[in-house]
């Protein structure tokens, strides 16, 4: 992709209006807590410090409306005492540049280091450098410098007591990451209806996870009913897959394909019914017609072999979904599957056992390729430079400048630019809009306060459609909270509106000097995605060879291992087609037939996961060599991936050959393996699509970027010539 048409999808992305639900009961708690702590700071003390509790408890409250599945009161309790202290440390420094700068260097990369313990925890943290920058400027003695924190903290105190006298739907996020799980099955299930070899999205299911690991002291008051859908989504995908399957399931035409399309229909019927109940607590209905679906006739039953045991095995498991949507809770008796490992709920590390946690997560990201470091050594520079320039400048408040460098910077490329055209965008309109109304108005201190709560409940109100937009009434809070302490919007809109610009140059700027580009890391990632999704395959092999306790929980974790693969590969390669790169390594075409082919595979897992044998069935040694021949070609397949070589598939031909030769020699090891043998050789099918698509010959490595420049060349010209159909193959 070119740098004007990358710019393009930049201003695009950042003025999108996101469509999502929006939260006005939360956005009015929240902005109840910043006029709490405003309006009697305001009135008993002075404007600073109610700029002080202003900015604690504006900052904390944005804290709680980040995707965290701590309870929010944590959050604000978290996001005010890190202001607090950065406040007060920050003022220790401010003396001279010569203390403060490298204070605030070493702070913004931690700040960016932050990044690599999750979103929510960089995006925290990022607000604190920017109280740093701020706060500094109001007290004049430590003395003060401690009033303030103090005050900063009490923000986050009142938030924090404001959620929990006034609950709005707790667990609601919980709620909606289960839901939403179970919808994405159902989605699923009406997909295979027209597609049958469907490719699955696991990312609903690892939110759920995410969300279902929880501390003691949350296992505790829990609701029921958020205990076991998960692990019922997780064992009906699986069960669908193989049923929608033609070639180990339903044929392809015929009255077995009409009936496996009304099992599928009534499995997604049933299954947004169940998440209905879940996301909102209540019971609800599921269609008559689809339930009498669900019944499996032995004797005038159509479908026959592997697609009646997956039928028969759908319809049990949508009786407990059914259960779930007609009661609105988990039923005590609910089965769960045996062999999982683990205790009664996923466990989440308590805040002083999360330490040692974070100190590691940091640790593995100390290393000058990791796209986390690089974005900590850009926020650290960025963030300095951008304090001394502004200081330098005839301008007042010159710490906007780094404040809008500090927060519109994130790890990739794409998300930076869009947050600074975005920042720019929302504080043209935002300061617009407040100098008309204080030119209309003329308020004084007490209504440019009231001015200001309003404006940070309306930037609540819209945090979650686009930052350009939550951006537009965080300005005019802004100009408002500096009315407040007297300042005139003369002054204060044209240096806001400068040094915004200033700041998202700077770290548009950082990013072309100091890039971390996801292009070149393409062929890593796909390796380490083969890697595991050869593990998976051979641990589900594994367990149909010899059906253990053990060989199960080896599955799961293999599975679990695959999909975080899975979700890197997919983060990586939707960065890097936003990337104003050339392809190395690996082209887009070349990435995008690897993704399918990778996606095939995984899917032959799945089926032959859901004919997994009970415990007590027997020994199948084919499918013991099957697994070693698998892991050993793809963990080589990975390596040479790597290091662009084309793969080998050498074992899992010479075993899937005597696992053939076995079964026609032997006709009683036909009992339960053709189905298996069958989906072995979907699996052997995918890894040839596989080297079909990273392997090249030396001609063709040496002028494949050649080729791809010329087709995004192409590419560019005929949009330019106003085809629209251009292919974004750049």
């Amino acid at each position: 992709m070119t740098w004007l048409r990358a710019f393009g999808e930049v201003v695009r992305s950042g003025l999108t209006i996101e469509e999502t639900r929006l939260e006005p009961l939360l956005a009015l708690r929240t902005a109840a807590g910043v006029a709490i702590v405003v309006g009697p700071t305001l009135w008993l003390i002075s404007p600073a410090y109610a700029a002080s509790a202003a900015l604690g408890a504006y900052s904390a409250g944005g804290a709680t409306f980040q995707r965290s599945w701590r309870p929010r009161k944590v959050v604000a309790l978290g996001a005010g005492a890190g202001l607090a202290l950065s406040t007060f440390v920050g003022y220790l420094a401010a003396g001279r540049l010569v203390t403060f700068l490298p204070l605030l260097a070493v702070w913004a990369f931690a700040a960016g280091m932050a990044w690599a313990v999750g979103t929510t925890a960089g995006i925290i943290a990022a607000t604190t450098v920017g109280s740093m920058l701020v706060t500094i400027t109001l007290p004049t003695s430590v003395g003060r410098a401690l009033e303030h924190a103090g005050v900063i903290a009490l923000g986050g105190v009142t938030q924090a007591l404001l959620i929990l006298l006034f609950p709005i739907r707790r667990w609601g996020a919980h709620r909606d990451a289960l839901a939403d799980a179970l919808a994405g099955v159902a989605d699923y299930a009406r997909r295979l209806r027209h597609d049958p070899t469907a490719s699955f999205d696991p990312e609903p299911l690892m939110t759920a996870r995410d969300a279902a690991a929880v501390t003691p002291s949350q296992a505790r008051t829990r609701p029921p009913v958020l205990h076991g859908p998960r692990g019922l989504a997780e064992r009906i995908r699986p069960v669908l897959a193989a049923l929608a399957d033609p070639d180990v399931g339903a044929p392809a035409e015929g009255p077995g394909r009409d009936r496996a399309r009304e099992l599928l229909d009534a499995a997604a019927d049933v299954l947004d019914a169940a998440a209905r109940s879940i996301r909102h607590g209540t019971p609800a209905e599921v269609r008559p017609e689809s339930t009498d679906v669900l019944h499996v006739d032995e004797e005038h039953e159509v479908l026959e072999g592997p697609a009646r045991q997956a039928a028969k095995r759908l319809v049990e498991l949508l009786g407990e979904a059914s259960e779930i949507a007609g009661s609105g809770c988990v039923s005590e008796e609910t089965p769960t599957r045996p062999g999982l490992a683990g205790g009664r709920f996923l466990v989440r590390p308590t805040m002083l056992r999360l330490v040692p946690v974070v100190i590691r997560a940091v640790h593995r990201e100390l290393r000058r390729d990791s796209p986390v470091f690089r974005h900590a050594v850009r926020l650290a520079a960025v963030a300095t430079l951008g304090y001394e320039i502004a200081a330098r400048l005839p301008l007042g408040h010159g710490y906007w400048a780094p404040i809008a460098s500090v927060m519109v910077m994130r790890p990739d490329f794409h998300r930076t630019y869009a947050r600074a055209v975005a920042r720019l965008a929302g504080t043209l309109a935002g300061v617009a809009l407040a100098t008309g109304v204080v030119r209309a108005l003329g308020p004084d201190a007490q209504v440019s306060g009231a001015l200001a709560v309003v404006s940070a409940g309306l930037s609540y109100t819209l945090n979650r459609t686009g930052y350009a937009y939550s951006q537009c009434f965080t300005a005019a809070y802004v100009v408002f909270l500096l009315g407040m302490g007297g300042q005139a919007w003369e002054q204060t809109v044209p240096e806001r509106v400068v040094l915004t610009l200033l700041g998202g140059a700077l770290a548009m700027l950082a990013y072309v000097v100091f890039p971390a580009w996801e292009t070149p890391r393409l062929p890593g990632r796909l390796a380490d995605w083969l890697a595991a999704d050869g593990r998976y395959a051979a641990a589900v092999l594994r367990d149909y060879a010899e059906p253990t306790r053990e060989h199960h929980a080896d599955m799961r974790r293999a599975l679990l291992e695959s999909r975080e693969a899975r979700a890197a590969w997919q983060e990586a390669y939707d960065r890097a087609r936003q990337e104003p790169v050339r392809p190395r390594g690996l082209t887009s075409r070349e990435a995008q037939d690897a993704q399918e082919a990778l996606k095939g595979f995984g899917r032959a897992a799945m089926l032959m996961e859901s004919h997994v044998p009970r415990a007590d069935s027997r020994f199948v040694p084919e499918a013991e060599r099957f697994a070693e021949a698998l892991e050993t070609d793809t963990s080589k397949a990975a390596a040479a991936v790597r290091e662009h070589r084309n793969p080998d598939w050498g074992h899992v031909e010479e075993a899937l050959h005597a696992w053939e030769e076995a079964a026609a020699e032997d006709a009683a090891a036909g009992d339960g393996s053709p189905v298996v043998r069958r989906e072995a050789e979907l699996q052997k099918r995918a890894l040839d699509d596989l080297a079909t698509a990273v392997s090249r010959t030396p001609l063709e490595r040496d002028v494949g970027s050649a080729r791809e420049e010329r087709r995004v060349r192409t590419a560019v010209a005929a949009e330019g010539a106003g085809s629209g159909h251009a292919h974004r193959d750049g």
